[in-house]
């Protein structure tokens, strides 16, 4: 599994180990490996034109001890200062001696245009903020060059925590971060501007809990429902879906689609658009008796094109079973009834849905994903999974929040929430966790998205049919 850790906490774990290794020998450990990933993106290091950003502290002299080593390779590398009484020391006079030149940042932006590489040690991991002004122009010229960019740690201008961006911040091309990833780097919008991302190994102590979480191949197949030689399509889980309408049938079809998917025995349909649902879906137990008569289930999906129909919705969230609520459920589910389930629910909000659950602007959840999801888990008592370009599944008891690391930009397309939603939900029936069905669920979903878009645009019927290669996919890593 992939972690990301607090600025809080790496800062601990780094002053625990420097206080066992000699002086600046952490430095050194991430110099080199930052050096060496330089030289694996440039290919050829000899003769290459570098230029390193370098601003005050620890963050810059990784930049000037890895240009050092670059230098002593036989690149030309030059140093632009922004802050010249603040440089360290030490890596600019080991620049120096390996015959690096420093410059003025008046030079700077015509030694970017010529460049090769441009080495990013403005800010370190705890900068705030965005850039300061005077390092505004040199970012913009680094993106306009055809130098390729590498930030140390963290593109100057994120926030580490958070991945927000506050004001102007460099793009690079790879970003080499040391110890552990950072939050900021798995996190849209940060995530955006980091690039590539390369974690060089400096022997950091990390506790247990991360900040953050993301589930790889293996820790996914762990979780998958199989079912044994004893299980019929009962003991395997029954999820019901109170899904569509009259004017929005196919929400019903897609959201049975994922369901059927999803791991669990049986699908059980309650709506209006049965025979939409049959007609596409024969093996699908359908009733029109309303949810609380529809028969046993061991998890609910509610919400997709309901519309109004707000009776669907209070009789699900009044069932004694997991659920799971999404588009028109979110808005029509209350607050109050939310909270005093005492079985797992998961909301699945996209950003404007949850800007309008938490009163603000969709801008302001996009900005800010990572407290929006937490924030909305604590209000609703619920583990939310905020959809969106990186998906987060917070838990309510708060802990490590789960990014997804699949996914395309082809799964904006209508319908695909719809049938995410049934995924998960047949995932919660099976008897995964909440947080475990929707972290599982958004990596089935985003990795069925790759394999069925392909590099071209897709419906959601696709994604849905692509879910058992994206299964089979993920199983053959515990071969």
């Amino acid at each position: 599994m992939r972690t990301a850790y607090s600025v809080e906490t790496v800062r601990a774990a780094e002053r625990e180990l420097m206080a066992r290794l000699a002086e600046g020998a952490l430095m050194q450990r991430a110099a080199a490996g930052l050096a060496a990933a330089c030289a694996d993106l440039l290919g050829r290091v000899y003769g290459s034109r570098i230029v390193l950003l370098v601003g005050s502290g620890d963050n810059g002299g990784d930049a000037l001890y890895a240009g050092a080593r670059l230098a002593r390779r036989g690149a030309g590398v030059t140093a632009v200062l922004l802050v010249p009484e603040r440089t360290h020391g030490a890596g600019l006079a080991a620049l120096r001696r390996a015959g690096g030149t420093v410059a003025g940042s008046g030079a700077a932006e015509e030694l970017i245009l010529r460049a090769d590489l441009v080495v990013d040690g403005i800010v370190g991991i705890g900068g705030k903020g965005g850039l300061r002004p005077e390092a505004v122009p040199l970012a913009a010229c680094a993106a306009d060059s055809r130098a390729a960019v590498v930030a140390v740690d963290l593109p100057s201008g994120i926030e580490a925590d958070t991945g927000e961006v506050l004001g102007t911040a460099v793009r690079a091309d790879l970003t080499v971060t040391f110890g552990t990833h950072k939050p900021g780097l798995l996190i849209d919008p940060g995530r955006e501007y980091a690039g590539s991302v390369r974690l060089v190994d400096i022997g950091l102590e990390l506790p247990e809990e991360a900040e953050l979480e993301a589930l790889q191949h293996v820790d996914v197949a762990a979780r998958l429902p199989v079912p044994g030689a004893e299980s019929d399509k009962y003991r395997r889980g029954v999820v019901g879906i109170a899904a569509g309408s009259a004017r929005y049938p196919g929400a019903a079809v897609l959201a049975v689609s994922g369901a059927l998917r999803g791991g669990a025995g049986a699908v059980r349909y309650v709506g209006p658009a049965a025979d939409a649902v049959i007609s596409r879906f024969p093996e699908t137990l359908v009733s029109d008796q309303g949810p609380a008569r529809a028969g046993r289930v061991q998890a609910w999906v509610v919400g997709p094109g309901v519309g109004d129909d707000a009776s669907a919705v209070a009789q699900v969230l009044g069932a004694d079973v997991p659920v799971l609520v999404d588009a028109d459920g979110l808005r029509l589910a209350d607050r109050s009834a939310v909270r005093a389930r005492t079985a797992p629910t998961l909301m699945t909000p996209h950003a404007g849905e949850a800007a309008a659950l938490l009163g603000v602007s969709r801008e302001s959840v996009e900005a800010a994903r990572l407290a929006s999801a937490r924030e909305l888990a604590l209000r609703y008592g619920a583990t939310v999974l905020l959809k969106g370009s990186t998906t987060l599944v917070a838990d309510p008891a708060g802990g490590a929040v789960r990014v997804n690391p699949t996914g395309t930009a082809w799964l904006a397309t209508a319908g695909s929430g719809d049938v995410l939603s049934g995924l998960a939900g047949s995932l919660l029936a099976a008897g995964l966790s909440a947080l475990d069905a929707g972290s599982v669920g958004a990596y089935l979903h985003g990795l069925a998205g790759r394999l069925a878009a392909d590099g071209a645009p897709l419906g959601a019927h696709d994604v849905a049919a692509a879910i058992p290669e994206a299964w089979r996919d993920v199983r053959d890593a515990l071969r």
